[in-house]
């Protein structure tokens, strides 16, 4: 009965953080309405959501198993719930950029707790990875969840209204009630070695890297999380500027994106028990390559339709959000996989190494797509991911090399 609190309280923290998170391009879309602010300055919300992540998770990752994963999560909602209360309090661009600088800083707190935790209450490679695979599905029911949310805040008629910062007094409720659950679940002590000075364990987490399979995992968690991102978080301003859809419109579609995640995360664990993880992450690669390049060709000379609706959108638009579903797979794999490989008192370092590499992909992934963006056009922008997508291709090859290996 504990341990099933203890998977609950972390599904749900995960669940309210997909929310946050990932509603930095709904919110990049609504603050260039709202405080009519360019697309450049619009791209930075995802680097203060990024970069407090990595530089946390960066600092305090191998320290957090001392101070224990349930206060670690609790401190981290406790920041969010305050920070989404000013969200409607003081409507500026300032505060929403405080708004993710603490996500961010919470959520490094958060994944670090939640992963290093998954290898507290399993027992088995296997377990880890089905319990891994439902968490991450969890979060992205929590990102679907999000679209729909902040939609529903929107006026229609008036796009520039600051009628959307309402939905953050439901969000600051939502991590309340999750607080209170957390504080009630008993958490299992970790088994650690002798105490040694915080500066010895940093530089453990740092000597991780020296490791071929740590190295290679870090440039694959990257690469991929620089193409998620990079379509996650400008997907809505595709929608509303390439192909003509109104903002509320456009975000309700991008939650076709979230929802092939979660999709695809499902039938990963399913085909995961009758396939190879190298085989099938290598197929979700090119199919991911092929979709880009058999759906932007459709979004070109698009016209404007007063009366586009849910079901009369271009095709385009419920199509390329389908990569989510080839896409899904990857990034929960390559995890298990390099966690599966360590000691579980070496999990919550190597975790922060996976928050930091993946902030800083995202953060690099969303403001190069923003500078094409602005500078060029959304087609154009999207098929720069087809670089990243091929390296990625590259380096997915080179970690399953190094995973036969056994990792010291």
């Amino acid at each position: 009965m504990a341990t099933l609190r203890i998977r609950l309280s972390l599904l749900l923290t995960y669940f309210v953080f997909a929310i946050l998170l990932n509603s930095v391009g709904t919110v990049i879309l609504q603050v260039i309405h709202t405080y009519q602010i360019t697309k450049e300055a619009a791209s930075v919300l995802e680097g203060f959501k990024d970069i407090p992540i990595a530089v946390v998770s960066f600092i305090i990752a191998s320290y957090l198993p001392r101070l224990g994963y349930k206060t670690a999560l609790q401190i981290a909602l406790t920041l969010v719930t305050l920070a989404c209360i000013m969200m409607p309090l003081i409507p500026a661009f300032w505060t929403t950029k405080l708004l993710f600088l603490t996500v961010g800083a919470s959520f490094a707190l958060v994944k670090v707790s939640v992963y290093a935790s998954i290898g507290v209450v399993t027992n088995t490679k296997a377990e880890h990875a089905s319990l891994l695979n439902f968490i991450e599905g969890g979060f992205m029911l929590g990102v679907l969840s999000g679209y729909w949310l902040f939609s529903a805040f929107m006026d229609p008629a008036a796009p520039e209204s600051g009628s959307w910062l309402q939905v953050y007094w439901l969000l600051a409720l939502l991590c309340l009630a999750n607080l209170a659950l957390l504080s009630s679940t008993p958490f299992p002590k970790l088994e650690l070695p002798p105490a040694q000075p915080l500066k010895q364990d940093f530089i453990a987490m740092l000597q991780l890297v020296y490791k071929p399979l740590v190295f290679v995992f870090v440039l694959s968690a990257f690469l991929y999380v620089l193409i998620e991102q990079g379509i996650g978080s400008w997907l809505p301003t595709f929608n509303n500027e390439v192909l003509k859809l109104p903002n509320q419109l456009s975000v309700q579609l991008t939650s076709i994106f979230a929802a092939s995640l979660a999709l695809g995360r499902i039938l990963a664990g399913v085909v995961l028990k009758k396939l190879s993880w190298y085989v099938l992450l290598n197929s979700c690669l090119l199919a991911m390559a092929l979709l880009i390049l058999l759906t932007l060709p459709l979004t070109r000379d698009i016209q404007h339709n007063a009366g586009v609706g849910l079901f009369t959108a271009p095709l385009a638009a419920y199509l390329f959000p389908l990569i989510g579903l080839f896409m899904a797979p990857i990034y929960p794999v390559i995890n298990s996989v390099i966690l599966s490989a360590l000691p579980k008192a070496r999990h919550a370092a190597m975790t922060g190494l996976i928050v930091v590499f993946s902030a800083l992909g995202g953060t690099t992934g969303s403001m190069v797509t923003g500078y094409t963006f602005a500078n060029f056009d959304g087609q154009t922008a999207f098929y720069l991911c087809l670089l990243p997508l091929s390296l990625l291709l590259l380096s997915v090859g080179l970690f399953h090399r190094q995973s036969k290996q056994v990792v010291a």
